[in-house]
């Protein structure tokens, strides 16, 4: 915090919970700045732009107003955020985004490894001038997408929705590249779930470094292409196999053949067709880890498509990002994910021995934003003890708005116009019932 700068009674709201993040250390820096400084600081920039984002209308300067005795206008706001280097945002990332669930929070561990998960998602960019001269709108066949589209990769600790590793794809990186990348940052003990992007042997390899690395382990869905040898059945239903690495530029070439535990299961509903779904695993031992547990495991992998939706539809409420350039788009995303991470913190302390993910995402951010405004407006009029009141009520609140338990439900894989084999949707419906699980 800079002398000339104090900050509002929110301070025991937003920036509490910001440095708790932190975990005592201040925001990073990058190299030595030359001439006179800022007017506002980065410990001040960095907060007041991820405050931003939680928020509804309004400008940075007008939320910024809200954090700290100091006002900037939006110009000057837009300037100095186009000349942070990128650099502090990943460094934020990387120190900011760590495991938060604790052994009270038993959804979000499976005997005892905790649960975490791996997927990417794209981000749309506005229309402007700096955006079209710097990316290539990609074809589909009506023509060029509306938007160009900026990738992001994220490893969720799906108990809580808490983002553990995100990467951007600033220079067009796919989501495959950026996974690999976030590989190197998942946490140790943990059990790392993926959907069939990651079950190729490519992914595997690396995959299986990197989780021997922090002693932890992989459950990924494979596809139906790769043919394996079988090395052993096992009496649960599940076979340890063998899968080619091929080389990437002579698929001939066989550079290495992995081990891995393949559990293939028939997952569906009373009177409804089921369907074929192929697991692998490297947890070997079938004692230690039967292979029906690891099926219903594996279906926790949606909360990664649940916390996207909370990110893009509920958190930021746009279509597109309003940022004008790529590089201040990607501090766009990465704000956002840091703003997951802080309301992921606000939802276990409001949940307390409750499921986390049973306190209502929209009504988090509804409860949590006005509980910061109110402390806001009381500066100087409320007594510190009449401010916790406030926010112990918030939390109380929070818990009133419990989401019931979540159905069983599931829908037709059809498309209304199909390109490719989908069958075609004409009338959309959805099954709901427990699901039936059966080893194969």
């Amino acid at each position: 915090m800079t002398p000339h700068s104090q900050p509002h009674p929110a301070a025991a709201g937003f920036l509490r919970t910001w440095a708790q993040l932190l975990g005592g250390r201040g925001v990073p820096t990058v190299g030595r700045r030359r001439g006179r400084k800022p007017r506002v600081p980065v410990s001040e920039l960095l907060p007041a732009f991820i405050f931003h984002v939680m928020q509804g209308p309004g400008t940075v300067a007008e939320h910024a107003a809200r954090l700290f005795d100091d006002t900037l206008v939006d110009s000057s706001w837009a300037d100095r955020r186009a000349r942070l280097p990128w650099e502090i945002f990943a460094d934020l990332l990387r120190r900011m985004l760590r495991p938060r669930a604790t052994p009270r929070q038993r959804e979000a561990f499976w005997r005892g490894w905790r649960v975490v998960a791996l997927d990417g998602t794209q981000f749309s960019l506005t229309n402007t001038p700096q955006i079209a001269a710097a990316t290539t709108k990609a074809r589909t066949r009506r023509g060029r997408a509306a938007f160009a589209k900026l990738t992001t990769a994220v490893v969720l600790e799906v108990g809580l929705h808490n983002p553990l590793a995100a990467g951007i794809g600033r220079h067009g990186e796919s989501e495959w590249a950026l996974a690999q990348r976030l590989l190197a940052q998942l946490p140790p003990r943990a059990l790392l779930l993926g959907d069939r992007l990651y079950g190729v042997a490519a992914f595997v390899a690396p995959a299986r470094t990197a989780c021997g690395r922090v002693g932890s382990h992989f459950l990924l869905r494979a596809g139906r292409a790769t043919k394996p040898r079988v090395v052993r059945r096992f009496a649960d239903g599940s076979r340890l196999i063998q899968i080619a690495l091929r080389a990437r530029q002579r698929p001939n070439s066989i550079l290495e053949w992995l081990e891995v535990r393949e559990i293939r299961v028939r997952v569906g509903r009373q009177g409804h067709p089921s369907h074929a779904v192929r697991l692998w695993t490297s947890l070997l031992d079938p004692r230690t880890a039967p292979a029906l547990e690891l099926a219903q495991v594996y279906t926790q992998r949606w909360e990664h498509e649940l916390y996207f939706r909370e990110v893009k539809r509920q958190l930021r409420k746009t279509d597109v990002l309003q940022s004008h350039t790529v590089e201040t788009g990607a501090q766009e995303i990465a704000a956002l994910v840091l703003a997951s991470a802080v309301l992921a913190v606000e939802r276990q302390r409001a949940a307390g021995a409750l499921p986390a993910l049973r306190i209502s995402f929209p009504k988090l951010l509804e409860v949590v934003t006005a509980v910061w405004w109110w402390v806001d407006l009381g500066d100087g009029i409320l007594s510190e003890r009449q401010l916790d009141r406030i926010t112990k009520r918030g939390y109380a609140r929070m818990r009133q708005c419990l989401t019931p338990h979540r159905r069983a439900r599931t829908c037709p894989r059809a498309v209304r116009q199909p390109t490719q084999a989908w069958p075609r949707l004409l009338q959309p419906q959805s099954v709901q019932g427990p699901w039936e699980f059966q080893i194969v």
